[in-house]
């Protein structure tokens, strides 16, 4: 399962490279070992666990803390045992079977690996091969036939489903384009368990994303007060002058 976005949706990738992830793996043992010391084993990985990155790896080697939501034995047929594990982003798979063969006493290797969840998309759900698409792009030039393209190619806003919303009127959406921070007066209605530092997505009356921010405040304190800046705009995914302008000259930027 790997997102691939296009156009102005690029700008969400970096949430979905922070989402959490799930995996189906095959770890391979190296010498036999009790299936039931196997489970009791695998069980002491799951919450958080200290993980240094493989050699071969595209971050910095350096000891840290991932968290490891579930470990679900689905099958064992010596030396074999089929995985499925869901994790924080960052928790590397097959370093997580080489420290449970470590603490085994018997060592173990993992196999094969393939990440049936990244955030709200899942393998079930979402998952498109390169064939299919390809049949997609020739049914819309050949017969100009969109169906399989717009079930194929979803709008933003569904790599943004996992996140927290913020829903904001129409006289807000302009200046939050332009790289304003959003405050209380433009809020209509809010995700009520928002915590201060949560990231979240902005949305219009409509559903169209306009951009992620950063909570400033938490839910209740936001619901409380009249005024103040709730939400610091960190990326603008909306383009620019799609809503009318609503905010005095004094506000507009210079070049």
């Amino acid at each position: 399962m790997l997102p691939i976005a296009l156009g102005d949706a690029t700008k969400v990738i970096g949430v979905l490279m922070l989402a959490d992830k799930e995996y189906v793996a095959v770890m391979q043992l190296h010498k036999y070992v009790d299936d039931d010391r196997l489970i009791s084993v695998i069980n002491e990985f799951i919450g958080e666990i200290y993980q240094r990155p493989p050699v071969r790896s595209s971050v910095k080697r350096t000891l840290r803390i991932k968290r490891v939501y579930d470990i679900k034995v689905l099958e064992i047929k010596f030396p074999y045992v089929l995985l499925h594990v869901s994790c924080e982003h960052g928790t590397y798979v097959r370093k997580l079977i080489h420290d449970i063969g470590e603490v085994l006493g018997v060592g173990a290797h993992m196999r094969e690996l393939r990440r049936v969840r990244t955030g709200p998309f899942r393998e079930d759900d979402y998952l498109v091969n390169l064939h299919e698409l390809s049949e997609a792009v020739y049914l819309y030039n050949e017969l100009k036939n969109q169906s399989l393209l717009r079930k194929y190619i979803m709008p933003v806003e569904y790599a943004v489903s996992h996140l927290p919303k913020v829903v904001v009127s129409d006289g807000a959406v302009g200046a939050l384009t332009y790289g304003a921070d959003l405050a209380i007066p433009g809020i209509v209605r809010l995700h009520e368990h928002i915590k201060k530092g949560d990231l979240v997505a902005i949305l219009t009356l409509k559903g169209e994303l306009v951009a992620l921010g950063r909570a400033l405040m938490d839910s209740e304190e936001i619901v409380n007060n009249m005024k103040g800046v709730a939400f610091k705009t960190i990326r603008v995914i909306m383009p620019r002058d799609v809503y009318p302008r609503a905010w005095g000259q004094r506000y507009t930027r210079t070049s």
